[in-house]
């Protein structure tokens, strides 16, 4: 009966949190051991404001040691037997998220434009750093994105498909689905938009994803995809009134 992990009801651990992006944060948070990783992401979400769908966890024992990756969304925290005092790092994987860049690491950052060049330029943490830091894990093969990031929002998108884009309810047609050696790693999905809202005609960097007309092609990750029963807008409705 059970795992052997026999995690009983009131069971919890207290962890020492701390983030990628915000070398500032850090804060002890209890856990029960029965919550699942994507719950203990939605808590931590509500606290840091890393995404979800953008927040990788590292846990490691109190020598600071890493443990593992809370890699399965579905597993209960207790199957990667954390105990007090252990630390769980949260990895922001979204360049473009809220947190990027230290800006919410020390409201004193907005007045360091105040600063020379050479002052500013021995500063660690700034966001030209991060703008560095960026480009060189863009161009290195070991960057922290994982090879399957966001893998699983593809199962239910497929070639052929109808679909919406966010932002702005762009329509179009899925092209393309899966992973693209000229962007960065992990799962996309390529768009022929109705109209010409893209940037490429299914050429990116030099490579052939799909086929479609001038600027009607656009490459976008899969959380930015809803497939269904998106027809082609009537152009004339817009002006209706």
């Amino acid at each position: 009966m059970g795992s052997k992990l026999q995690i009983e009801e009131d069971e919890s651990v207290v962890l020492r949190i701390t983030h990628s992006n915000i070398k500032s944060f850090a804060s002890d948070v209890r856990f029960s051991l029965q919550m699942t990783v994507e719950t203990v992401k939605d808590k931590l979400w509500r606290k840091c404001g890393t995404s979800v769908e953008s927040m990788l966890l590292e846990l490691y024992d109190d020598t600071g040691a890493k443990v593992s990756d809370l890699a399965d969304n579905m597993r209960p925290l207790g199957f990667y037997s954390p105990h007090d005092g252990f630390r769980l790092h949260i990895v922001d994987l979204d360049p473009s998220s809220v947190t990027s860049g230290g800006w919410l690491d020390d409201t004193s950052l907005v007045e360091k434009y105040k600063i020379s060049d050479e002052a500013y330029n021995k500063l660690g943490g700034t966001y030209r750093k991060f703008k560095e830091k960026m480009g060189l894990q863009h161009s290195n093969p070991e960057s922290k994105i994982p090879d399957n990031y966001m893998e699983d929002l593809c199962a239910n998108i497929k070639v052929g498909d109808r679909c919406q884009v966010e932002p702005g309810e762009k329509r179009g047609t899925v092209k393309f689905v899966g992973q693209a050696e000229t962007l960065a790693p992990g799962f996309w999905v390529g768009i022929q938009y109705d109209e010409p809202l893209g940037k490429h005609d299914g050429m990116v960097k030099g490579k052939r994803y799909f086929e479609c007309p001038r600027l009607c092609g656009g490459m976008v990750r899969p959380d930015k995809v809803k497939v269904g029963d998106f027809p082609e807008r009537d152009p004339f409705e817009e002006d209706e009134i």
